[in-house]
């Protein structure tokens, strides 16, 4: 379970405003990328909803959305979203880091120092350090993983109503075997990332 020694080790060395950094949305074949950034507030650490807190992708949907609220309640929170323009033309990994540096910069005043999950570090202007599987380590990028996770979601859950068929709903843009079928029948969306091989099959197809 992550928890507050590597925030603790950067409080010791000087730094005072730390935030954790982290992304949803780098697989799918649909959809934005949303980064968040979040800087928690230590006096709420010790709440039994805290406890909870883990890397997004192994907490249940009801869990993810209840600490959602607490974090938005107690914590201070930027988000950045890479949309579909910025995947095609940056790539993903491009518009992940633009998607991350959005979300440190909507922190006022800008943070000491900013834990990056993974291994590659967007171009800031505070100091920053990377961290592999930083979700499970650190309760802030823990934290950034859930505003990430639970923003992109509910993005997605809009847009399944507004194109219907795909299963956004359920697969979040994910290439489950009901989004590809979709994709066959239906063709590609404004949404659809072109530069995704599976998406750029279908419109060189229809072509």
């Amino acid at each position: 379970m992550p928890d507050f020694a590597i925030e603790q080790a950067a409080l010791d060395a000087g730094h005072v405003r730390i935030c954790g950094v982290d992304e949803a949305g780098r697989g799918p074949l649909a959809g934005p990328v949303i980064a968040a950034a979040v800087i928690l507030d230590v006096h709420q650490l010790k709440k039994p909803l805290w406890q909870k807190l883990d890397d997004s992708k192994r907490m249940t949907a009801t869990a993810r959305d209840l600490l959602f609220d607490e974090i938005m309640a107690t914590a201070e929170v930027g988000v950045g979203i890479g949309g579909i323009d910025d995947i095609d033309l940056l790539n993903i990994l491009g518009a992940t880091m633009r998607a991350m540096a959005l979300a440190v910069g909507q922190l006022a005043p800008v943070p000491d120092l900013a834990l990056i999950d993974g291994n590659r570090l967007p171009v800031l202007t505070c100091a920053a350090e990377s961290f592999i599987k930083g979700d499970a380590r650190s309760l802030s990028i823990a934290a950034a993983s859930v505003i990430a996770k639970v923003t992109r979601d509910r993005i997605m859950q809009d847009l399944a109503a507004q194109f219907p068929g795909y299963g956004w709903e359920r697969n979040a843009g994910y290439g489950t075997a009901e989004h590809m079928a979709a994709l066959q029948n239906l063709g590609a969306t404004p949404h659809h990332r072109k530069s995704f091989a599976p998406v750029r099959d279908v419109l060189a197809a229809k072509i």
